[in-house]
């Protein structure tokens, strides 16, 4: 994920420094949606120009500090085509595999210890869920910001939070601790 988010930011903005896509990808919470982690970001560059994939445009240096611009090339446009098309393709569901196989096994746990763990995994998909919230707040208060892309996006975000949340309440219910 981390290539097409780089590639892609460089095709939509052009030119761009490691710090400037991080930047980018931290205001658009891409940690949480794309699993995308900041120190990722200059693996993928080096990676990229490696491949052909970008080239180093310039270097900026500001007094002791060095800044190095980086520019998508014509084989990272072919490349972030491959990458986009693959991943329109590819099933997106994603299933909580760890949830679902304490599940199959919670009879060899204390139901206090279910709790306080459904309790836990609740307390943070509820932080999730209000990021996401939040993050779509800041974006409404920008104009052109919340295009219908970006609305389908974050509304598939709140519905698989309150999917989670139904499942958790769920198995709450089954050991009599439901809301």
């Amino acid at each position: 994920m981390t290539r097409t988010m780089v590639l892609g930011l460089l095709k939509a903005n052009g030119p761009m420094s490691g710090y400037e896509i991080q930047q980018m990808m931290e205001s658009s919470q891409t940690d949480l949606w794309a699993y995308v982690k900041p120190a990722s970001i200059y693996h993928a560059l080096k990676r990229l120009q490696e491949e052909g994939k970008v080239v180093l445009e310039k270097v900026e240096k500001t007094g002791m500090r060095t800044k190095s611009i980086f520019k998508i090339t014509q084989d990272g446009v072919l490349e972030l085509s491959r990458l986009l098309k693959t991943s329109f393709s590819n099933s997106s569901v994603m299933f909580p595999a760890s949830l679902y196989t304490a599940l199959t096994f919670m009879e060899n746990l204390e139901e206090d210890q279910i709790v306080e763990a459904l309790e836990e995994q609740k307390t943070q998909t509820l932080k999730v869920y209000a990021s996401m919230k939040s993050g779509y707040e800041k974006k409404r208060n920008v104009p052109g910001e919340i295009t219908p892309k970006i609305d389908v996006i974050f509304h598939n975000i709140y519905d698989q939070c309150e999917l989670q949340l139904k499942c958790i309440d769920e198995i709450l219910g089954i050991l009599g601790r439901g809301v």
